[in-house]
């Protein structure tokens, strides 16, 4: 399995993507700089965490009209499977790819700690080993994950099993003191109509060796490196 992670001015997380899927699948991924316009061929593309550009107009705003992100989203287009984490995240809705926006934070702070995630589908690439209501443990490490989409987008999204997590409780309970930041609904996480993509706001990257404190991390990326297989 090979994948691509696309490095902006700014991303502080694409070294640690590139360890887990290196881990994940033996084979280091292709490191692509934001201003070429082409890439080899690759079976995932990531755009990993950070603050592309500086996040200086509007986070993932700048990083969605770089060269390489037109071609990011031709082959998304396509079909070729891309996640998108924290700023992957933001970038992935501000080039259309996702629906909805991630605005700042309801408490208007900085956000960095643990949260529990609920996997709300196993239907897909990205979840296909995990057990729908099943918990997972990640950090997340942001000030705009705030996700927000109209009522009647979030409706749509409900209907057609494209939440993939939801910010929980342990127990899989979703409550307001477990949502991180404000985001409608608990969302954490989303995919696209096909399910080919998934912008994910925690970091899964960051707790993907038990050096780190967790492996629910390394999980996520072991199940996509083997649905990809």
């Amino acid at each position: 399995m090979k994948a691509a992670v696309i490095v902006f001015p700014g991303s502080n997380c694409d070294r640690d993507v590139a360890v887990a899927l290196e881990q994940a699948s033996g084979q280091k991924p292709a490191m692509v700089w934001h201003r070429e316009s082409d890439f080899e061929p690759v079976d995932l593309i990531v755009l990993p965490g950070g603050f592309a550009y500086g996040d200086y107009l509007r986070v993932g705003a700048m990083a969605a009209h770089s060269p390489v992100v037109r071609e990011v989203k031709r082959r998304a287009e396509r079909g070729v499977p891309t996640l998108g984490i924290c700023n992957g995240f933001q970038v992935l809705t501000e080039t259309g790819l996702l629906p909805g926006a991630l605005m700042c934070n309801a408490s208007l702070k900085f956000v960095c700690t643990d949260v529990n995630c609920r996997v709300e589908t196993g239907q897909s690439l990205f979840t296909s080993a995990f057990s729908s209501g099943e918990v997972l443990r990640w950090p997340v490490a942001h000030h705009d994950g705030n996700y927000f989409a109209s009522a009647d987008t979030l409706d749509r999204l409900e209907a057609e099993g494209r939440i993939a997590f939801r910010y929980c409780e342990p127990d899989g309970d979703l409550t307001e003191t477990a949502n991180p930041n404000g985001s409608a609904r608990n969302i954490a996480g989303v995919f696209n109509e096909t399910k080919s993509i998934l912008g994910l706001m925690p970091h899964p990257e960051r707790l993907a060796d038990p050096v780190l404190g967790g492996t629910d991390g390394a999980r996520f990326f072991a199940a996509l490196v083997e649905a990809l297989a």
